[in-house]
């Protein structure tokens, strides 16, 4: 008996309580609640997106504007542009008829139509004239100017030596007879004595001379001359300039 009556109250209990009877309700309920939780924050993300969508076109409308303005200008400059190349193709024309040289009066003399002695449409014999007389002036400058170019002259070195009789010759009256052939083209330099052999010392004299003027056999034949100081001459060196 104890036992039945426990399970009695057991029942008793379950029918009082009607949870699980009306599970669908709560069902429904806690749906509703979490859609209810969820709502504000997908409806706020929308109007972020939505926001960011129309400055996005309000930045592409005024860049759009501003390509549009780009654009005028440019059709502006190419329109000056084509204006300008269309006046310059129109400008050699008439600066060409601008320029051309205009043709001199005819003078008539005496009444005569047909005397054409003194009738000169172009003028060509007188630039004709003028021209050659230009032209022999700088002709005429650039030969003076030519002639006042110092031109090239060929020289040379000369080492002679001269050499004496004996021993006895004055050397120093020696030197003097040679340095004192004096010609257009000559000019002496520095001498030394040097030894031959037996107490016999020969001149040793150095000379620059102009090749077109001077040359060794005119140079030995004129200092061949002292005979009674000089034996013989000999060209030790010759070295052109």
């Amino acid at each position: 008996m104890p036992k039945q009556s426990t399970k009695m109250s057991g029942l008793q209990c379950l029918a009082s309580e009607n949870i699980w009877f009306d599970k669908r309700c709560y069902d429904e309920a806690e749906k509703c609640f979490y859609e209810g939780a969820n709502g504000p924050s997908t409806q706020s993300s929308s109007r972020a997106g939505d926001q960011e969508l129309v400055s996005r076109m309000k930045s592409l409308e005024l860049e759009n504007q501003t390509l549009h303005k780009v654009v005028e200008e440019m059709r502006a400059a190419l329109q000056k542009l084509e204006s300008r190349v269309a006046g310059l193709e129109k400008s050699p024309a008439a600066v060409t008829c601008a320029k051309a040289a205009p043709v001199k009066q005819v003078k008539v003399e005496n009444g005569d139509d047909d005397d054409d002695d003194d009738v000169d449409l172009f003028g060509s014999d007188d630039d004709d004239e003028e021209a050659e007389r230009i032209k022999q002036e700088r002709l005429d400058a650039y030969a003076a100017k030519k002639s006042k170019k110092p031109t090239l002259i060929a020289k040379s070195s000369i080492l002679l030596d001269v050499k004496p009789w004996d021993d006895e010759t004055d050397m120093g009256k020696l030197e003097e007879c040679v340095r004192s052939v004096q010609m257009d083209g000559l000019l002496w330099g520095a001498s030394k004595l040097l030894p031959v052999g037996y107490g016999i010392k020969k001149l040793q004299i150095n000379c620059v001379v102009e090749d077109d003027k001077v040359g060794t056999d005119i140079l030995e034949e004129e200092i061949t001359k002292f005979e009674d100081y000089i034996q013989s001459i000999d060209v030790a060196a010759f070295n052109k300039i």
